[in-house]
């Protein structure tokens, strides 16, 4: 990445769930003052801020000033706040605003919120909504909801691995695990294969217990040119929207996003410790070890059977438990990631520590255009003491 260095130096969230009676401002301002907090700053050192969310409007009545309403509660005021909107991406989008504001020199300390509340008391108001980050003219024409293009995608892979309903448990039960210690997380209880192989079909081979469930919750960091504790350096920043496909071997978005991360960053997925992906189905997250080249094609099956992903393996992945289990209030979902691999970094995840983690990637999706998500976007972080 170009320009003055980026470090994270302050994490906070709110817990996510379902919190019915709390609004999004409460759940934004928990995040936003819990980072400042993290970073040892007070809110008169910070000098923008950048607030990521999909739904609001909505599912919540407000539009066009979100981010405003937000802050102005912890007496944030005077300073820039740009909204951010990029389906569940849109954290991840906000992120890297931030960094290129810091790097372009713009600016020395920036606050990035993520917030999203969709719990609402009308599942199909939410679902409605989540349906309007596809192209709407012709995701009506042809009916199709995420679960079922999830359901297509990982259909496809099955005909190109060596893949089974048992992995896809396995990836499932494998991020609950991950979750149990992770004070963020929406769902921490274990669960068993045979729990996730007979809970109900939502788009085969999809089952409900692979799916990312309909949360509440925030996330904040605290973004700086020069670092205060821990050293967790942001190395690359780098986003894609969904290519032109071509020809057959087109390469994919989330591909062409982690490429530029890998360029910028002048690593290799060879070089990473731990990474996390945006499982929104966990089977997705099969997908995403090939697009990202956590393995090669042909190789995923064996990934799997190995645990390679597995806290203790060569290559954990989802140490937070990932969407599926750590939960997905879509505005949060990439500032999430980011404080996992930044815990993980300054060697504060507690009992899902990945030992000697030096360097991490995030991987965050929105929307959904021809092929592809609309929008890929990919995050490294380095320690640097």
């Amino acid at each position: 990445m170009k320009g003055h260095d980026v470090f994270i130096n302050g994490v906070g969230y709110h817990p996510f769930g379902r919190f019915p009676e709390k609004t999004l401002k409460t759940l934004a301002a928990t995040a936003a003052l819990s980072a400042l907090d993290d970073a040892q700053i007070q809110v008169k050192d910070i000098q923008a801020a950048f607030c990521a969310n999909a739904y609001a409007g909505l599912l919540n009545g407000q539009e066009s000033i979100r981010g405003e309403t937000w802050l102005r509660g912890i007496g944030l005021g005077g300073v820039p706040i740009m909204n951010v909107e990029n389906a569940c991406a849109s954290g991840s989008t906000a992120v890297h605003m931030a960094c290129m504001a810091i790097a372009s020199g713009n600016y020395d300390t920036v606050l990035v919120v993520g917030a999203e509340k969709m719990f609402v008391g009308d599942t199909s108001r939410t679902l409605a909504a989540l349906a309007n980050s596809a192209d709407t003219e012709v995701m009506s024409n042809i009916g199709l909801q995420f679960s079922a293009l999830d359901a297509i995608r990982v259909r496809e892979m099955m005909a190109e691995e060596t893949l089974g309903e048992d992995d896809f448990a396995w990836v499932t039960v494998k991020n609950h695990d991950h979750a149990l210690s992770n004070p963020i997380a929406q769902y921490r209880k274990p669960l068993t294969i045979e729990q996730v192989q007979t809970s109900r079909m939502i788009a085969d081979p999809i089952r409900l217990l692979m799916c990312s469930a309909i949360s509440d919750g925030a996330a904040a960091l605290v973004l700086s040119r020069k670092p205060s504790r821990g050293g967790v350096r942001v190395r690359a920043s780098a986003m894609a929207s969904s290519p032109w496909r071509l020809t057959p071997d087109s390469t994919p978005g989330p591909t062409v996003a982690a490429n530029k991360a890998y360029d910028q960053a002048s690593v290799g997925p060879q070089d990473l410790d731990l990474v996390e992906v945006h499982d929104a189905v966990s089977p997705a997250e099969l997908m995403h070890y090939r697009e990202l080249g956590l393995c090669a094609h042909g190789d995923v099956g064996k990934f799997v059977a190995e645990k390679a992903s597995a806290i203790g393996g060569r290559l954990p992945v989802n140490t937070s438990g990932g969407l599926n289990s750590r939960g997905h209030p879509v505005g949060a979902t990439g500032v999430a990631q980011l404080i996992e691999l930044t815990l993980q970094l300054r060697g504060d995840a507690g009992a899902r520590q990945v030992q000697g983690a030096r360097i991490a990637m995030a991987h965050n999706s929105g929307g959904w255009i021809d092929q592809d998500p609309a929008v890929s976007s990919i995050h490294i972080l380095e320690k640097t003491t």
